[in-house]
């Protein structure tokens, strides 16, 4: 059959548009899947689904109208110190200043080197110019505002060893600042700034009132960057991380770091609930544990700083522990609170009213003491001079008595007691002790320890001192037998037993059933 050749080409071209949409829409479908949208055909050209939108935008919480109010109240605070540098020959010369150069004997080759690069081919022992004092930057950290005539509070961390003090203000402006009082027990310290203006500062909160799951905002000068601001929430209350005799700690989980030292710590309304002190860091970098100074500890230091330049605190002049599971079992208590006293020093306020070694302190002026941490806390509370009711557990009662305070001593001081050397013959004794009476007639001194014993598992060693056991001082190991009887005879499943090493004294609880 003949075709039209203009016909024949009128089909191709058609075909072959036919195949042009055809692919299109093959290349459109594939590309839709690939990046995963759904397509629908009509046969002339897709049609994409709608994109997901929020009609309203998700409120996150925002810290900026609380961080534009505080921050002029926040401040770096950089540290120099009078240092005492070497100078090889007077000149100034820096490579002689360099770390570790001066301990490099005199031949060594590098010290060859510099001196001929200097062209100076004198010994240095016919050289030396005499000490030279030079100020340097020794540290620096972070601080606020807390009084609008320019006392402001930072660590004692920050400035310890500091002798010139310098305060970068939010602006970037610098101010001179002089040191009013340091109080290393609590790592608090105020200092002053003397100027015409009128500074922004900031207030402290009732941290009583935060909770764990609080946001907090911290603000200080991480890394000496400056003005910083992070956020986070409070991950927990009272933490005790072994800085010092009253740590309680608020634990926040907003990024900390070197140089956010002496910060604060915000709630939302914008006052202070503690001020970061420490971090809990293998590496030295934030990890989500920093450690704030509450604001009730910081406002009853920094009031006294302020007044006195020192804090004064009251001082009952006792050793403590804790009170175990054991040790309330063998002292009949039917809680594992109070304060035991391992040893109740000598013309301190504790022994002139009565108090003794065995005593455990369960209130203080009628009010139940917990733990040791809270007995030290709450003592330090009072201003020396002070006469407190303090109500002990002795001898299966209580008994009241009252306690006048003294000023605490310095951290220094110590109470001392002699040493003794047993003899060489031994007494046995309960609990896989053997023991041998001490020279002087002061208790029995621990010749041996069974391995796994009730004595080994709680720590007692050879050349421990056995003071009491159950109030009672022994002499021997009748003594000791005669006590553990006593016990048992009252229904107790535990004996107190004093025990005194390198000076300190402190009880442990030996349960009867291994005499």
């Amino acid at each position: 059959m003949h075709q039209d050749p203009k016909s024949q080409t009128t089909k191709r071209g058609v075909i072959g548009r036919g195949r042009g949409r055809l692919m299109a829409t093959i290349a459109s479908v594939a590309i839709a899947g690939a990046i995963g949208l759904g397509v629908v055909t009509s046969g002339t050209a897709p049609v994409l689904a709608e994109a997901v939108r929020m009609e309203q935008p998700v409120q996150a919480p925002s810290f900026a109208d609380i961080v534009e109010k505080v921050s002029p109240a926040v401040v770096s605070v950089r540290v120099k110190a009078d240092v005492e540098t070497a100078s090889d020959d007077g000149s100034g010369s820096s490579f002689f200043d360099m770390p570790g150069f001066q301990d490099l004997p005199d031949g060594h080759p590098l010290k060859r080197f510099f001196r001929e690069f200097r062209g100076d081919q004198w010994p240095r022992s016919e050289r030396r110019a005499p000490p030279r004092h030079r100020v340097r930057p020794v540290s620096q950290g972070s601080g606020f505002f807390i009084s609008g005539d320019g006392y402001l509070v930072t660590n004692n961390h920050v400035v310890e060893g500091g002798s010139q003090y310098t305060v970068v203000m939010d602006d970037g402006s610098e101010l001179d600042a002089k040191l009013i009082g340091t109080d290393p027990r609590t790592d608090l310290a105020v200092l002053k700034v003397d100027d015409k203006r009128e500074f922004t500062y900031v207030a402290f909160a009732d941290d009583a009132k935060v909770r764990v799951g609080d946001w907090v905002v911290a603000v200080g000068n991480p890394f000496g960057l400056g003005g910083t601001v992070t956020a986070g929430i409070v991950s927990a209350r009272g933490r005790d991380i072994g800085a010092g005799p009253y740590d309680d700690f608020i634990q926040i989980d907003a990024a900390v770091n070197r140089g956010n030292s002496g910060g604060p710590a915000f709630s939302l309304s914008g006052e202070v609930v503690g001020i970061n002190t420490a971090i809990f860091s293998p590496s030295g970098g934030n990890v989500g544990i920093a450690f704030a100074i509450p604001a009730s500890i910081a406002k009853q230091v920094v009031d006294q700083l302020i007044k006195d330049g020192s804090v004064q605190r009251g001082w009952l002049g006792v050793q403590i522990q804790p009170v175990s599971k054991d040790i309330a079992e063998s002292v009949g208590l039917d809680e594992e609170k109070g304060a035991l006293v391992a040893d109740a020093q000598d013309g301190e306020p504790a022994a002139k009213a009565g108090i003794r070694s065995g005593d455990i302190i369960v209130a203080l002026d009628g009010q139940t003491v917990d733990s040791p941490k809270e007995l030290a806390r709450r003592v330090a509370g009072f201003a020396p001079g002070n006469e407190v009711d303090v109500t002990v557990w002795r001898d299966g009662k209580t008994q009241d008595l009252k306690v006048k305070l003294s000023d605490m001593p310095a951290p220094d001081r110590v109470a001392s007691a002699q040493g003794e050397t047993p003899r060489s013959s031994a007494v046995d004794a309960q609990f896989g002790l053997k023991v041998t009476p001490a020279e002087d007639g002061r208790g029995l001194v621990v010749t041996d320890v069974e391995p796994g014993s009730a004595a080994d598992e709680r720590g007692i060693r050879p050349g421990d001192l056995i003071l009491m056991v159950n109030s009672r001082e022994v002499t021997s190991g009748k003594d000791v037998e005669d006590a553990v009887a006593a016990a048992v005879k009252a229904g107790r499943k535990a004996v107190l037993v004093q025990i005194e090493r390198d000076d300190a004294s402190r009880f442990v609880a030996l349960p009867t059933s291994e005499g």
